[in-house]
């Protein structure tokens, strides 16, 4: 196992130029590193969001471009900066899990039709000495409640042509799944925040970074968890397909474009897999996968997984209750980070070889063994966003800009 600290000098071999191989079992301490941090970035996307509907800015985010990652709790906040949040709408109707809004009562709301669904960010220069490169990071909102939309959905496949450009004519079998595809290219002339759809405004402003940082050497890293994986994979493969990776006038190769997903549900047909794979020289996809966790089976029948597997199992770890542990606890991201900082693989057993506070485990759970003095379900705005005025009155302060 590599010693740490090498990621600068790593980074293609970890973000998968040779497929991960030799790095997965055990799991390369490095690669377990980098997962964290990408994991973390799509935590973020969870923490920043605003579940409250009584709140005029359900839906939206409750932080803004230079304080998200750092009021996340992103352990490596200095590492990249917001440049821009991602909207999203749906032109078909879809479970309550995928887009939250204010309650009808309320006026004077932020949106009736969109929500936050991530952001774009890039490496700042602290982030390039410990990088290696400049990085370009998407990261992808997943769903506000568990597990029920699993149940709820329409699996119905349309064609994946809009993400597999000129490809698609060498894959015109290939589909993917109707309501991922409509939430990543839906938009709506008369709404405020996607008169573009969310895959036009990630495609805009990864190719503005692109021409900003041309003369730097850049990868592309898409993150995202559950439906945010989802969306992660199609949004991987579009980038590629549509070359956004490249830049026009220029010598240089196309950069690196790798996904890092957790519990991803099923995108595609084996048609689809088959056009991801197509473009293997530049796009990459490493699916971490929680033993017990059934939305990465998800749907059961005609779809199928197109990432390299990294199965974890946090059923070994001896900070969390057994057996009482809930089927949504184990789709859980933080579950998923915990699970990755221990995973031993075919070794068998847990040890935390990165330090991550175990305390991240009841961050949005009840699962700690008791011996741990961390309440349930800690993660919350300091009183829900309510501030008091000069006045002495509450007011309802959860908002910073869009």
């Amino acid at each position: 196992m590599a010693s740490s600290g090498s990621i600068s000098k790593r980074w293609r071999e970890l973000h998968g130029e040779h497929s991960w191989d030799g790095l997965l079992d055990p799991l390369d301490i490095d690669l377990r590193r980098s997962i964290i941090s990408y994991g973390e970035l799509a935590e973020a996307t969870y923490d920043a969001f605003n579940t409250e509907r009584r709140s005029p800015h359900a839906g939206a985010c409750m932080f803004g471009y230079d304080d998200l990652l750092a009021r996340s709790g992103v352990a490596a906040a200095g590492h990249y900066r917001v440049t821009k949040f991602i909207y999203a709408t749906s032109s078909l109707p879809l479970p309550a899990a995928f887009l939250l809004f204010p309650l009808p009562a309320l006026r004077d709301v932020w949106s009736r039709d969109s929500n936050f669904m991530g952001f774009v960010a890039v490496a700042t220069d602290e982030g390039v000495a410990a990088l290696g490169r400049r990085d370009i990071v998407v990261a992808w909102r997943g769903t506000v409640q568990a597990m029920e939309w699993a149940n709820d959905l329409d699996f119905t496949p349309v064609s994946a042509a809009p993400v597999l450009g000129s490809a698609a004519g060498s894959h015109p079998f290939a589909v993917v799944h109707r309501g991922f595809l409509s939430l990543y290219t839906s938009s709506h002339a008369r709404s405020k925040f996607n008169q573009t759809s969310a895959r036009d405004q990630v495609l805009e402003e990864v190719r503005r970074l692109m021409e900003l940082h041309k003369d730097e050497e850049t990868s592309i890293t898409i993150t995202g968890h559950s439906l945010g994986a989802a969306l992660s994979t199609l949004n991987a493969v579009d980038i590629v397909a549509h070359g956004v990776n490249k830049l026009s006038n220029s010598s240089r190769p196309p950069c690196p474009v790798t996904a890092f997903v957790f519990a991803c549900p099923h995108v595609g047909d084996r048609f689809f897999r088959g056009a991801f794979h197509s473009f293997r020289d530049h796009l990459k996809s490493l699916h971490v996968k929680n033993f017990g966790d059934v939305v990465p089976l998800y749907p059961p029948v005609g779809y199928v997984d197109v990432a390299v597997p990294l199965p974890i199992n946090t059923g070994r770890s001896p900070y969390m209750r057994w057996p009482n542990v809930m089927p949504a606890t184990l789709h859980n991201l933080e579950i998923y980070l915990h699970g990755v900082a221990g995973e031993q693989g075919s070794r068998g057993g847990f040890k935390l070889e990165v330090e991550r506070d175990v305390a991240l485990v009841n961050k949005s759970t009840d699962v700690l063994k008791d011996e741990y003095p961390v309440p349930a379900s800690w993660w919350m705005l300091q009183h829900k966003g309510m501030v008091r005025s000069e006045e002495g009155k509450w007011e309802l302060k959860d908002f910073k800009h869009i």
